[in-house]
């Protein structure tokens, strides 16, 4: 099984470096991936609360396209206890460069805070 994942993700490679859009930068938009381990004390009021907050980021804050979220269903049990993810993409990496000193997103942060185990954060421009 491990060998036909092996050589499904060889020929995916495969067939992305051979693209003729090789390695092009998408100036139009800029991603921010966020995981979340909740700490053993948050209770599912607590992390639905702070689910709800983040989505209405959207509303608050200027230059956030989308945002999508989900709970890991990892297959492999490699995703390192995180058990949320928040993805958001904005308009271009200046407007993340707003978003994370707006006093919203300040706000979103204060009260995730003492709920928080563990973040981790992966911010890109994506290619083709």
């Amino acid at each position: 099984m491990k060998f036909f994942h092996f050589l499904a993700l060889f020929f995916a490679i495969a067939l992305n470096a051979s693209s003729a859009q090789a390695d092009h930068h998408n100036e139009s938009k800029f991603r921010h991936a966020v995981f979340f381990k909740f700490k053993d004390t948050a209770t599912d009021n607590d992390i639905q609360g702070i689910i709800d907050e983040f989505l209405l980021l959207k509303n608050k804050i200027e230059g956030i396209k989308a945002i999508e979220w989900g709970f890991s269903e990892s297959v492999e049990g490699l995703n390192d206890e995180f058990t949320h993810c928040f993805f958001l993409t904005f308009t271009n990496k200046a407007a993340l460069e707003s978003y994370v000193p707006h006093p919203d997103h300040k706000a979103f942060v204060g009260l995730l805070k003492p709920h928080l185990d563990k973040v981790f954060v992966f911010d890109y421009t994506p290619r083709n």
